[in-house]
């Protein structure tokens, strides 16, 4: 008779209304884990199941800290997986209580790019595993010559830095054959108002509000470039489907970027530069029929990138991890 297979609860601060990164992080872990162990998604531990569980991974430093808390005292730190997003790496763990501690009690840590260590407390970085979020390949879309679509996705909230966008918009021409689509649900109320304003006075951008994943990932397909403009990031799953579907990324120049697409990718602007984005822009435009240009380059350093972000990598190092602490409770 084949054993049982261990309980792992995965908690998410969002479920799959939200059609976030966290929930999309944490339901495509719950699918990679399945083979080996029953597991669950829960937005707070305990619930009436909370008995079975035996590994805990739990998604967000600040916004998991009652679960995380909740299962270091019934548990101590052993089994316990805290997986770190931007805001906990590089903003939270710096200032908010909740989560300092809940960085103690893991015993484990996933960080999700190469430079995340980095931003961790010298005391935690021996804890810290760099498992990078995967997506899968799309097939590349033929895009038109006579003008250079650009999309940016992301909620708009002050973490992701669409005023950026608004402002490179308004530094190109109204004749510069340059088209921009945002797509993100205004959460921000301030900043909904200031992308519709955007959209009136230049014609070349328009702003699309949310829309299903699926829906987003094709748009990315269409595109020539992704613009990623954040302020903080953990590991953005939209700079992956980019990669992974041969459209190349212009990015800001902070660590979770940097880590996703390595210290070399040539398509980086100074955070908050807009008329850096913009001269990108431009030159993504003006080398686009040119096989040596900008545009090609930033495709080819994508490509060399894109077999980290395999789904079967990060599933691998995801098991894996898990099973050191499962083996680690029947010892």
């Amino acid at each position: 008779m084949n054993p049982p297979r261990p309980h792992i609860v995965i908690v998410s601060p969002a479920l799959s209304d939200a059609n976030n990164g966290n929930w999309q992080t944490a339901n495509r872990w719950r699918q990679m884990l399945a083979k080996n162990f029953h597991c669950r998604i829960v937005q707070t531990w305990p619930d009436k199941f909370a008995n079975q569980d035996n590994v805990m991974i739990a998604l967000h430093a600040r916004k998991s800290a009652d679960s995380i808390a909740a299962w270091h005292a019934a548990h101590g730190g052993s089994r316990l997986v805290l997986a770190l997003t931007g805001t906990d790496l590089y903003r939270d763990i710096q200032t908010n209580a909740a989560p300092k501690a809940s960085l103690a009690m893991a015993s484990r840590l996933i960080v999700l790019q190469e430079l995340a260590p980095l931003g961790l407390p010298e005391v935690c970085r021996a804890k810290a595993e760099v498992i990078f979020q995967s997506t899968t390949n799309q097939p590349t879309h033929l895009k038109p010559a006579a003008h250079l679509r650009a999309v940016m996705v992301g909620h708009l909230r002050s973490e992701k830095s669409p005023e950026t966008l608004f402002a490179a918009a308004k530094l190109l021409n109204a004749d510069d054959p340059i088209f921009i689509d945002h797509i993100g649900a205004g959460l921000d109320a301030d900043l909904a108002k200031a992308a519709e304003a955007t959209a009136s006075a230049c014609p070349h951008y328009r702003w699309l509000d949310s829309m299903p994943h699926e829906t987003t990932r094709r748009a990315i397909q269409r595109a020539h470039v992704l613009v990623h403009a954040s302020k903080m990031e953990g590991g953005a799953h939209v700079l992956m489907e980019a990669v992974c579907s041969g459209t190349p990324v212009l990015a800001s120049r902070i660590d979770g970027n940097v880590g996703m697409l390595g210290a070399d990718y040539a398509g980086y602007f100074d955070w908050g530069d807009a008329a850096g984005l913009a001269r990108l822009l431009r030159e993504c435009r003006a080398s686009q029929n040119d096989e040596n240009g900008l545009l090609a380059r930033l495709g080819e350093q994508c490509t060399l990138r894109a077999p980290l972000f395999a789904p079967e990598a990060e599933s691998a190092k995801l098991n894996a991890l898990v099973n050191s602490l499962v083996i680690a409770l029947l010892e």
